[in-house]
């Protein structure tokens, strides 16, 4: 089968899904994104083009299955202005939507609509913007539901994401075991319920939730992904001075806790306090969410207790790809800040790829059996 993957980026999605299903089509309008994506993909399928400026005669005939929209999320994050859907980046969603209405109308509609983003859009304008998404899916006839999915469930970095799961398939031909009665833990969060409550009566009853089921155990923590690359005194000292001294505390505890041969990695978070800039640090073998330096972050810092004492560094462009799930053979572009931009303005990788086998992929082949079931009865009804 076949997918379409919009504002694609360096091609995550792409990553998960592509030995399960074939990219025919792939969007962005950023040129450093799409000279990665071609690096690592060729350049067949890609299209560098603004969305809004994408009519159906630009896609492929072949219809698609799923398609996959990561639309830009730095006006609705919490690191960005908050501007919500009506903002310049963040309303591209309505060029996807405008070509998935014109699908729909030439009846080449995806049997499944998947569109990532972050968590905080379950509040932005109010929770109106989550409202209007529902809203815009729901009139192009699809069933709607979503999760909130954390990245730590599968790599050692602190990354809550929304998904907004949208299909076509009818109740009957949906399995028991991708449906629930009502929100469950984990990926059913406070703030999903809340959204789905500000949800109008009429909307509410093209909402579903989407049952999905949990990992195994993450089995890799923020330790097991580093380079041997040592950092500055000065950067120590820096970060020691921007402590305050209950975080001071959390790194003596740390160094008398930690065993002869031992290695503790903390991650460092610089925030506003009070006013003043302060450096907190976390022990609990994860890293804080990768962000591009666009979105009010700058390259994450590391703090490392090892047999050759303490020291603080960034990381590396290739740890922040093992931190998306990236596979080593994957070519991040050579500049230090680019690659960071790319990896951090991703999708986590095995997040996507346990979304597509456990809910995805079922939904699909539930809508292509609904489709045989409707094509049947029509033709029982034309040979009567």
């Amino acid at each position: 089968m076949a997918f379409f993957e919009f504002f694609s980026g360096g091609g995550m999605a792409r990553l998960a899904i592509g030995g399960k299903m074939r990219c025919v089509f792939a969007n962005d309008i950023c040129k450093r994104k799409a000279a990665s994506y071609r690096a690592n993909f060729g350049s067949g399928e890609l299209v560098l083009a603004d969305v809004a400026d994408l009519t159906t005669k630009d896609l492929p005939a072949e219809p698609a299955a799923l398609a996959w929209a990561s639309p830009p999320c730095v006006d609705i994050s919490l690191a960005g202005r908050r501007a919500g859907l009506n903002a310049r980046r963040s309303g591209a969603f309505w060029g996807f939507h405008d070509l998935m209405r014109d699908l729909a109308e030439a009846g080449r509609a995806p049997s499944v609509i998947c569109i990532e983003n972050v968590e905080p859009l379950l509040s932005s304008n109010g929770g109106d913007d989550f409202t209007v998404i529902v809203q815009a899916l729901a009139d192009l006839d699809y069933m709607v539901g979503a999760m909130v999915i954390d990245a730590a469930q599968f790599v050692p970095q602190s990354r809550r994401r929304l998904f907004i799961v949208a299909a076509r398939a009818g109740d009957v031909t949906i399995g028991a075991d991708l449906l629930q009665t009502g929100p469950a833990a984990p990926f059913h969060t406070k703030g999903l319920v809340e959204a789905y409550g500000r949800l109008p009566a009429a909307l509410r009853r093209q909402w579903r939730w989407w049952r999905l089921p949990e990992p195994p155990m993450r089995s890799i923590e923020l330790g097991d992904v580093l380079e041997p690359v040592r950092g500055d005194p000065a950067a120590l000292a820096r970060v020691l001075r921007l402590m305050s001294p209950a975080h001071r505390q959390k790194v003596e505890s740390a160094a008398q806790a930690r065993a002869p041969g031992e290695t503790i990695v903390g991650a460092v978070n610089f925030r506003r306090r009070d006013g003043m800039q302060r450096a907190e640090v976390r022990f609990d073998g994860l890293a804080n969410a990768l962000r591009t330096a666009g979105g009010g972050s700058s390259i994450q810092t590391l703090l490392v207790l090892d047999d050759r004492g303490m020291f603080a560094r960034k990381l590396t462009p290739r740890e922040s790809a093992r931190l998306m799930g990236l596979p080593e053979r994957y070519r991040l572009p050579a500049g230090v800040t680019a690659a960071h931009d790319l990896v951090g303005d991703g999708v986590a990788v095995p997040v996507v790829a346990h979304l597509f086998d456990h809910l995805i992929e079922p939904l699909i082949k539930a809508d292509v059996t609904t489709r045989r079931q409707l094509d049947m009865v029509t033709n029982c009804e034309d040979a009567t």
